[in-house]
């Protein structure tokens, strides 16, 4: 699906490199308002020398846009270009890697210039910090210039570089950046039309315990190549590709504070198909969000109360509707890590300040044990698998972190007519009012009683696992929600 152009002033400045057919004049790109045909690129490199306010560049990139092209640089770019307090507000988080990078005594002298294509430069021990400028401001060529004023290095200027000011061994640095960046510039016709569309895996290769293992990823990868999708591996070094494909699927731990969540964000931005999308991560990853919006909407939760650090003087009043044991939850735990059972007021009164140190509320809610947990897998508003979860052997979780070591009790997978139908209308409940991506529904059964424990954004799609039951369905129903939604994205754009 992906179709690249590369914009530059005159033809002639792409003399030094390879002849690429994706290659376009300034003049021929903007004479194109209005014209449209069944193989239009929606990708744009925009290496034009003049990008001020107006000015020709300017203008590749604001039509790129209008044309529902992905265009780098984006027009916000552009402008944030133009101000220094923009680029210094969009690089404050490049501050503390300058002072590390000073502390090791990477940067000499009092100022220095970095010259970065697609996030590389020259010098390897700077490549973090030219990762970092393109992350936050995505350009094709930068050249940043930073000054040393009492013992603190800061950015003094930030701006475009033309492609004809680059330099016969920097000229070799950008063709290979360039095609790292987008291997499509290299690709023929005919690998360019093998799939109609290009999907982004987002996985962290040293994550202990990931969303969906090794095999999965292969499977993911197999059946959306089988439905027209190039699937690709990413990681968040490769969060200034995004714009190259047209979905973003997120198979790593999503935290809020992370890049997992700005990369959802700048991918919705892009116009990606994104699953988990931002509103969904937002969401799934608080559980005093989740608590108060069961409760509003009546959906069946365990029994419980929001604790605010001044309450544990009053904690009488607090627990009048409560009994022992308890279960004290920080707000984004995950894989059964923040969480403590509570026996007693004294354990309550020990345990409450330590975990206040990352969180002003903490959840206390009823106990309830059982020998498993219910997960019920929905995608797109239907269950996509039914597992269940068994506790730790001695222990009351699932995931049992006591020892140093991590241990995790087995599990089961079903048939989704063996699902007793409270738990699946619970789950279905519960997913409808976060949104229609992809979801795993935690819930108690207690004799007749059914109650939703949480319900996770990006849950675990394991080889070998949750596939039991479906096999290679399982993937391919995960892959035709893209490739619905992608034709969907694909249908709304002007013709």
């Amino acid at each position: 699906m992906s179709r690249l152009r590369i914009v530059v002033d005159r033809l002639a400045d792409w003399q030094p490199y390879y002849p690429s057919e994706d290659l376009i004049s300034a003049d021929a790109f903007l004479a194109q308002q209005g014209v449209t045909t069944t193989d239009d690129a929606t990708h744009v490199i925009n290496l034009c020398a003049n990008l001020d306010y107006l000015e020709t560049g300017y203008y590749v990139s604001l039509l790129a846009q209008a044309r529902d092209q992905r265009v780098l640089p984006s027009v916000e770019t552009l402008n944030q270009l133009s101000r220094k307090a923009l680029i210094d507000m969009q690089l404050a988080a490049i501050d503390p890697l300058l002072m590390e990078l000073n502390k090791r005594g990477v940067l000499e002298g009092d100022t220095f210039s970095l010259r970065v294509f697609f996030g590389e430069c020259r010098e390897p021990e700077l490549q973090r910090l030219a990762r970092r400028l393109f992350e936050r401001l995505p350009h094709p060529l930068l050249e940043a210039r930073f000054e040393k004023r009492q013992n603190v290095w800061r950015l003094a200027r930030l701006k475009p570089l033309a492609l004809t000011a680059l330099q016969s061994g920097e000229e070799d640095l950008f063709a290979t950046a360039l095609n790292r960046h987008s291997t499509r510039v290299w690709r023929t016709p005919r690998a360019r039309r093998r799939y109609r569309f290009d999907l982004a895996i987002l996985i962290d290769p040293e994550e202990t315990l990931p969303p969906s293992n090794k095999g999965a990823l292969k499977r993911f990868i197999r059946a959306g190549r089988r439905l027209g999708i190039d699937v690709s591996l990413i990681t968040h070094r490769d969060a200034g590709r995004l714009a190259e494909f047209d979905a973003l699927f997120i198979r790593e731990t999503t935290r809020l504070d992370h890049h997992t969540y700005r990369m959802a964000k700048k991918a919705e931005h892009e116009g990606l198909v994104v699953i988990d999308d931002p509103q969904s991560i937002l969401r799934c990853t608080n559980k005093i969000f989740l608590h108060e919006l069961l409760g509003t909407h009546k959906i069946p939760a365990p029994r419980g109360q929001l604790l605010y650090r001044g309450d544990m003087s009053r904690l009488d009043e607090k627990l009048v509707q409560l009994e022992y044991p308890l279960v004290l939850k920080v707000p984004d735990g995950a894989f059964s890590k923040g969480v403590v059972k509570i026996r007693s007021r004294e354990e309550l009164e020990a345990e409450a300040p330590k975990l206040f140190e990352s969180s002003a509320l903490l959840l206390l809610q009823e106990w309830l044990p059982t020998d498993f947990d219910w997960r019920i897998g929905v995608l797109d508003g239907q269950m996509l698998f039914a597992s269940r979860y068994y506790m730790a052997r001695g222990h009351w979780q699932i995931y049992d972190h006591s020892s140093g070591k991590t241990r995790s009790g087995g599990f089961t997978t079903h048939d989704l007519s063996e699902v007793p139908p409270p738990v699946v209308k619970a789950a279905l409940r519960a997913t409808k009012l976060i949104g229609n991506g992809l979801y795993g529904v935690d819930l108690k059964q207690i004799g007749e009683r059914v109650v939703v424990i949480e319900v996770n954004d990006n849950p675990n799609l394991d080889a070998g696992v949750e596939d039991l039951v479906l096999k290679d369905a399982l993937y391919e129903q995960v892959m035709a929600v893209f490739l619905k939604r992608m034709e969907r994205q694909l249908e709304r754009k002007p013709r």
